[in-house]
C-alpha cells in the first residue's frame, strides 16, 4: 500500500497536468483560434443586411418614363439558424412543399450564415401573414429587392427588354462577381445593352440581432446607390400607334430619324410581357412562350431576313441612273411580261403597263421595266449599290445577333452553287426576288440614306447620340431627288401603289413590296396564310424635309400596299404629331 505522502504527491501530480492541459486549451482557444471564434461570435450576434439598388429609369425621347421599379419580397432562411425540425410548418405558412424546402436547404456547401430563398415574390399580404409568425422560426427573415414593372407591357418588349437571374455562364463571368447571386440584371433588350450604368451599387446594413434573429440596433448603414437613368431615342407614341395598326399580325417595324441614326421605333409581332420576366418566370410560363409557334421570342426586326420584292426596286433605279444605263426619261413597252428561253418573267398587273419611263414604272412599280434595267446593269453593279446602302451586313445595332441578309452576285453564285449566273436570275434580283434576302433595319436604313442624301448611320437608341457615319451610299444628289420625287408619286399620285399610306397630315414618300412565298397563280387572299406573300412598306416624311424614315414588314400580309402601307402611315403620323406637340409645348 502507498503511503499517505505518495497518494498526495499523485494528486499533486494530477492537478498540476490538469492544470496545464487548461492552460493550454485556453491558448488554442485564445491564441490559435482566438480570431476564428471571435469572427463567429460576432457573426451570430450581427447581421449584415444587402440593400438592393433602385434601377436608373428608362425614358423615351420626350421625357416619358417606361418602366419604373417596385419593392420585391422574398421569404428565406439563414441556414444555421433555422430549426429543421419545423419544416413541416414552415410549409404551411409559406404554401411551399416540404420537398422543395428540403430540396433548397440539403444542398452542398451551404456556410452557416448562406440566405436561402424559399419563395419569392410576395405579395403584401403574404409578407404581413409571415412577419406575424417570424418568431416561431428563428432564422427566418423577410429580404426585400428591387424590381421592375413594365408600366406599357408587351409594348416595345424587344426593345426595353426585361430583366433575369443570373445565368450559370454569367456566375462564372468576373464581370458579374460584384452582382449577389439572386439579383436580377439585364437579360433582354435595353435592359442588357445598358445594364452596367442602370445597375447602381447596393448598400448594406449591419445590425444586431437577438437570439430569434429579431433586430436590437443599427450598427452602421451604407446607402445604396441608384443606376443611372437613360433617356432613349425611341418615341413612345410612335410605338403604340405602330403596334395598334399591327393588331395580331406577325412583322416587323423599324424607324429612324435620318440625319442621326437614332431608333424612333422597332416593333417585332408577336412580342411578349417583360413583366412575365421581372420577378422570376414560372416554368409553365416559360414554356408557353417558348413553344409558340408563332416564336415570340424572335426579334423580327433583326433575326428575319425575307426577300425585300419591289421596294428593292428603289437600288436598281437608284444604280441604272448613277451607270447611266438609262435616263429619267427611258421608255420600256410593258405588255404583261417578258418571256426568256422556255421562261416567262411576268408582271404584277397581267395585262401590262403600256409604255412606261421611270417615274410612273417605280410609282406603279412596273416589273417589265425593272427586268430591263437589270439586264443593261448586270447583277454585279446591282450588287455593288446594295452593299453601299447597307444592305447584305449587319448594321451595327448593338440589341441581339443580326441577321446579315443576302446580296447575290456572280462571285457568290459560283462559290455557295458552283454554278454560273443566269440571266433570269438577274431579272429576280432586279425586282427584289431570287436569291436576295434583307432583314427589316436594313430596309429602314437603306431608305433612310435615300432620305438624307446617302449617308449610312450606325442606329442607336441613345437620343442625341453624336451620329456615327458607317458608309456613304454611291449615289448623286440629283439621282436622289428623281428617286424622292418618283417614291412620293408612290403615294400621292393617281395609280400609286402606296395610296394607302396618304396623309391628309403631311407628305409621305415611299415604296411598296411585295415578297412571293410560293409560285402560285391562285389569287394569295384564297391561300392558306403561311403560302401568302410578304408585304413591305418603306417610307419617309416630311418628304421635303425628311424628320423620320422606317420600314414595314408583315409576314404574309398580302399586297404591300394594302397591308403594309397604313401601318407606315399610322407610325408616322404618330411621330410628327407627337414631335410638333413637344415643340408647341
Amino acid at each position: 500500500m502507498k503511503s499517505e505522502s505518495e497518494k498526495i504527491l499523485t494528486i499533486s501530480y494530477l492537478a498540476i497536468a490538469a492544470f496545464l492541459l487548461l492552460i493550454i486549451r485556453l491558448w488554442q482557444l485564445q491564441i490559435v483560434q482566438g480570431n476564428e471564434y471571435r469572427k463567429s461570435s460576432e457573426t451570430n450576434r450581427l447581421r449584415v443586411i444587402t440593400l438592393p439598388a433602385p434601377r436608373g429609369i428608362i425614358f423615351d425621347r420626350n421625357g416619358v418614363p417606361l418602366v419604373k421599379n417596385s419593392s420585391y419580397y422574398c421569404a428565406s432562411i439563414i441556414y444555421g439558424e433555422f430549426d429543421r425540425s419545423k419544416v413541416d410548418s414552415l410549409s404551411k405558412v409559406l404554401h411551399v412543399t416540404v420537398e422543395k424546402i428540403h430540396e433548397k436547404i440539403n444542398k452542398n456547401g451551404m456556410g452557416p450564415f448562406t440566405l436561402i430563398r424559399l419563395k419569392q415574390g410576395l405579395s403584401f399580404n403574404e409578407v404581413t401573414y409571415i412577419e406575424s409568425r417570424r418568431s416561431d422560426f428563428p432564422g427566418l427573415i423577410i429580404e426585400v429587392d428591387v424590381s421592375r414593372e413594365y408600366t406599357y407591357g408587351n409594348l416595345g418588349s424587344h426593345l426595353i427588354g426585361y430583366l433575369g437571374k443570373l445565368t450559370p455562364s454569367q456566375l462564372r463571368d468576373p464581370a458579374f462577381r460584384d452582382v449577389p447571386p439572386q439579383a436580377f440584371i439585364g437579360q433582354w433588350g435595353v435592359e442588357m445593352l445598358f445594364d452596367k450604368k442602370l445597375r447602381g451599387n447596393p448598400g448594406e446594413r449591419i445590425i444586431e440581432v437577438d437570439a430569434l434573429g429579431r433586430e436590437i440596433r443599427l450598427l452602421q448603414e451604407k446607402q445604396p446607390m441608384k443606376g443611372e437613368d437613360i433617356t432613349l431615342s425611341v418615341d413612345i407614341n410612335l410605338q403604340k400607334e405602330a403596334e395598334k395598326a399591327f393588331g395580331e399580325r406577325t412583322g416587323a417595324l423599324v424607324a429612324v430619324k435620318p440625319k442621326t441614326g437614332e431608333i424612333l421605333g422597332l416593333v417585332s409581332k408577336p412580342s411578349f410581357d417583360p413583366n412575365l420576366f421581372a420577378r422570376g418566370i414560372n416554368y409553365h410560363e416559360w414554356i408557353a412562350i417558348t413553344q409558340d409557334k408563332k416564336n415570340p421570342m424572335l426579334n423580327r426586326a433583326l433575326q428575319s431576313q425575307y426577300p425585300p420584292g419591289s421596294t428593292f426596286k428603289i437600288i436598281t433605279a437608284i444604280a441604272a441612273l448613277e451607270e447611266g444605263v438609262i435616263t429619267p426619261e427611258t421608255k420600256v413597252n410593258c405588255r404583261g411580261g417578258i418571256n426568256y428561253g422556255r421562261w416567262h418573267f411576268g408582271c404584277w398587273r397581267k395585262n401590262g403597263h403600256g409604255v412606261v419611263s421611270l417615274h410612273r414604272a417605280i410609282v406603279e412599280s412596273c416589273d417589265v421595266y425593272f427586268y430591263e434595267v437589270g439586264r443593261r446593269l448586270g447583277i454585279d453593279k446591282i450588287y455593288d449599290y446594295a452593299l453601299s446602302f447597307g444592305m447584305g451586313k449587319e448594321t451595327g445595332l448593338e440589341l441581339v445577333k443580326e441577321r446579315r441578309g443576302l446580296i447575290p452576285n456572280t462571285k457568290w453564285k459560283q462559290e455557295k452553287k458552283k454554278l454560273p449566273w443566269f440571266l433570269g436570275e438577274t431579272f429576280n434580283t432586279a425586282i427584289g426576288q431570287g436569291y436576295v434576302a434583307t432583314t427589316p433595319i436594313q430596309m429602314a436604313v437603306m431608305t433612310s440614306a435615300v432620305a438624307n442624301g446617302g449617308n449610312i448611320y450606325k442606329p442607336t437608341f441613345i437620343k442625341d447620340a453624336n451620329p456615327v457615319i458607317t458608309g456613304k451610299a454611291k449615289v448623286r444628289p440629283e439621282t436622289l431627288e428623281i428617286v424622292k420625287k418618283a417614291l412620293s408619286g408612290v403615294v400621292n399620285d393617281p395609280g400609286g401603289t402606296g395610296w394607302a399610306a396618304k396623309s391628309q397630315l403631311m407628305s409621305i414618300g415611299g415604296k411598296t413590296g411585295t415578297a412571293q412565298v410560293v409560285a402560285i397563280k391562285k389569287d394569295s387572299h384564297y391561300l392558306p396564310e403561311k403560302f401568302r406573300d410578304h408585304a413591305w412598306f418603306v417610307a419617309f416624311a416630311p418628304v421635303e424635309n425628311p424628320e423620320i424614315a422606317l420600314a414595314v414588314f408583315v409576314e404574309h400580309g398580302g399586297h404591300g400596299g394594302v397591308a403594309a402601307a397604313p401601318i407606315a402611315m399610322k407610325a408616322i403620323e404618330g411621330y410628327l404629331n407627337n414631335s410638333k406637340l413637344e415643340k408647341h409645348n
